[in-house]
């Protein structure tokens, strides 16, 4: 893609509207935070003091408008925290370059670096940096900057005290995303209606998973309503994709065809009843015709064999899916205490998760790693803006790097996208307040309550693009100034001009140190690959051995696959969007590639769901299949990383070997789902796999550009741009 054109979607995406539920409730209670510390403060101290503690109150309420699992408060006292040390230790180090700039760049660099935690972490330690450069123009001594700490995280304290008085929808967040993995399931079922090899994203049993996972104190007050559709659901998607599949269900046409139609719109009807029953908090409304065509006659069913089976296995899960969605709605009976590892998914408390953040950290400290790059970006750039700023006849020089920091992401389509959205936002709230300003005169209090009105719009168009909230912050700031006593004359251009010149920065780092994913996609689809060939050797080996161990295992493979697929569709995403020519791997043959894997790993998804109980007969030609594909498989994931072609010798051979059982046998059904595995390896090898002329023309152009590069450093020029 050129330049030209990713520039073009650039400027698109970053003044989206996204579709989303507006919160209102939650940004006027947001709001009341901000106002409640602004008031007092402006009224009983001083306005440099009732910025502080706007400062704190607006950066810890927004800070809870992040998507994170963890008590909103608990994220209010702990942003608050953050702002008020940086804030304190930022002033320690000002007055001279000399020992401030080191600081700003290690701060910032640690900033950067926390997004190896998760974005949340990562959002809230950026907004850090912005403090540490704002407020340290506000104290004259170092006992002054711990009032201004103070307040900063008093700011914090009341949003997390009003988090706690006047809670909107408790576990709100987690009734969703488990609702949204019902409803994404209930839709999965009616697209198999009408395409039995559907694709499904299991990215909202994902996020439901991370949802799934609390701390023993939440453990003790989530309503039971959120304890067990997860887990039936991750067992419904396998059912109802075996019921589909013609060559492992329901015949492709005739009378067993209607009736697993039938059955799965009944299905989908149910999960979208369980679905609003979890997110509204209210008993399921199931349609009374869906509840009817669920029903089994076991004399007049058309379905038999696997189909069947299948099909009273659907009946079933869904059934105690409705009992958990309808008896458990309303209930809030406190989780029985017991071991933590035993009835919920662990996640640590802030204290235990000290240690994971070291090791979170520790595994990107490398020179190939996006956040590794990110952090070195945003510390050179930090400090070279604000040394830039110093340099320029303007005051608040602060504003150029922070609306650096504010707008880098790790990766170059977000950073180059929120440039331009914090750019155009910052006109048009600029523009707002500066004619409120000249109309309404100069008057302390009254640039404090529409601080306040500016923060609330900003909270609430939060999730509806970021040029939008920001338009609103824009117009908070320059509220904030005129509070203090700053002439809009003098603010607003140095404003414009600032945020021009920290957004240009920014962009520019991206290219002059980038990491690109597009190099990076033949290893992730290396990974993907291994990790679902790992996946269906586990499957298979539960029907060689049905063992409770077996079945652990195969359970973990799964989750392991479905990391290794939603890596590999991150960097497609993004790949898609740089201005980077493919280097080992096509847009066409990615393409092919994934569709493939999806395909295999749909093959043992449909294995999964006939695995045999422990009392069940054995099938004991699926151990050597399993060996030949995690063996193949395994060395396939080497040759695609070494752009060879992959081979699958093995796993021909083992399935030649396995002889057909005798009609209605177990090992006749699987016999013809490790097929499907076979043939859409095939089909990946067909989509990677290059021609003898192929592999020449590459090696020769590769060869071509190494001479090059050999050529410009011997006369000293050096490569004129690397692609990371």
């Amino acid at each position: 893609m050129t330049w030209l054109r990713t520039f073009g979607q650039v400027v698109r995406s970053g003044l989206t509207i996204e579709e989303t539920r507006l919160e209102p409730l939650l940004a006027l209670r947001t709001a009341a935070g901000v106002a409640i510390v602004v008031g007092p403060t402006l009224w009983l101290v001083s306005p440099a003091y009732a910025a502080s503690a706007a400062l704190g109150a607006y950066s810890a309420g927004g800070a809870t408008f992040q998507r994170t699992w963890r008590p909103r408060k608990v994220i209010a006292l702990g942003a608050g925290a953050g702002l008020a040390l940086s804030t304190f230790v930022g002033y320690l180090a000002a007055g001279r370059l000399v020992t401030f700039l080191p600081l700003l760049a290690v701060w910032a660099f640690a900033a950067g670096m926390a997004w190896a935690v998760g974005s949340t972490a990562g959002i809230v330690a950026a907004t850090t940096v912005g403090s540490m450069l704002v407020t340290i123009t506000l104290p004259t001594s170092v006992g002054r900057a711990l009032e201004h700490a103070g307040v900063i995280a008093l700011g914090g304290v009341a949003q997390a005290v009003l988090i706690l008085l006047f809670p909107i929808r408790r576990w709100g967040v987690h009734r969703d995303a488990l609702a949204d993995a019902l409803a994404a399931l209930a839709d999965y079922a009616r697209r198999l209606r009408h395409d039995p090899t559907a694709p499904f994203d299991p990215e909202p049993l994902m996020t439901a998973r991370d949802a799934a996972a609390v701390t023993p104190a939440q453990a003790r007050t989530r309503p039971p309503v959120l304890h067990g559709p997860r887990g039936l659901a991750e067992r419904i998607r396998p059912v109802v994709a075996a019921l589909a599949d013609p060559d492992v269900g329901a015949p492709a046409e005739g009378p067993g065809r209607d009736r697993a139609r039938e059955l799965l719109d009944a299905a989908a009807d149910l999960l979208d009843a369980a679905a609003r029953s979890i997110r509204r908090g209210t008993p399921a409304e199931v349609p009374p015709g869906s509840a009817d065509v669920l029903c089994i006659d076991e004399e007049h069913e058309v379905l038999e064999g696997p189909a069947r089976q299948a099909a009273e296995r659907l009946v079933e899960l869904l059934g105690e899916a409705l009992e958990i969605a309808g008896c458990g709605a309303r209930a809030r009976t406190p989780t029985p205490p017991g071991p933590a590892g035993a009835q919920f998914l662990v996640r640590p408390t802030m204290f235990r998760l000290v240690p994971v953040v070291v090791r979170a950290v520790r595994r990107e400290l490398r020179r190939d790693s996006p956040v590794f790059r990110h952090a070195v970006r945003l510390a050179a750039v930090a400090t070279l803006g604000y040394l830039i700023a110093a340099r320029l006849p303007l005051g608040h020089g602060y504003w150029a790097p922070i609306a650096s920091v504010m707008v880098m992401r790790p990766d170059f389509h977000r950073t180059y996208a929120r440039a331009v959205a914090r750019l155009a936002g910052t006109l048009a709230g600029v523009a707002l307040a500066t004619g409120m300003v000249r109309a309404l005169g100069p008057d302390a209090h009254v640039f404090g309550a529409l601080a306040v009105v500016s923060a609330g719009l900003s909270y609430t168009l939060n999730r509806t693009g970021y040029a939008y909230s920001q338009c609103f912050t824009a117009a908070y700031v320059v509220f904030l100034l005129g509070m203090g006593g700053q002439a809009w004359e003098q603010t607003v251009p140095e404003r414009v001009v600032l945020t021009l010149l920290g957004g240009a920065l920014a962009m520019l780092a991206y290219v002059l140190f980038p990491a690109w994913e597009t190099p990076r996609l033949p290893g992730r689809l290396a990974d993907w690959l291994a990790a679902n060939g790992r996946y269906a050797a586990a499957v298979l080996r539960s029907y060689a051995e049905p063992t409770r161990e077996h079945r652990a295992d195969m359970r973990r493979a799964l989750l392991a696959s479905r990391e290794a697929r939603a890596a590999w569709q991150e960097a497609y995403d993004r790949a898609r969007q740089e201005p980077v020519r493919p280097r080992g791997l096509t847009s066409r043959e990615a393409e092919e590639a994934q569709e493939a894997l999806k395909g295999f790993g749909r093959a043992a998804m449909l294995m999964e769901s006939h695995v045999p109980r422990a009392d069940s007969r054995f099938v004991p030609e699926a151990e050597r299949f399993a060996e030949a594909l995690e063996a193949d498989t395994e060395q396939a994931a080497v040759d695609v990383r070494e752009h060879r072609n992959p081979d699958w010798g093995r796993v021909e051979e083992a399935l030649h070997a396995w002889e057909d059982a005798t009609a209605g046998d177990r090992s006749q059904v699987v016999r013809r789902e490790a097929e499907l595995q076979k043939r859409a390896l095939e089909g990946f090898a067909t989509a990677v796999s290059r021609t003898p002329l192929e592999r020449d023309v590459g090696s020769a152009r590769e060869e071509q550009r190494v001479r090059a590069a050999l050529a410009a450093e011997g006369d000293g020029s050096g490569p004129a741009h690397r692609g990371g």
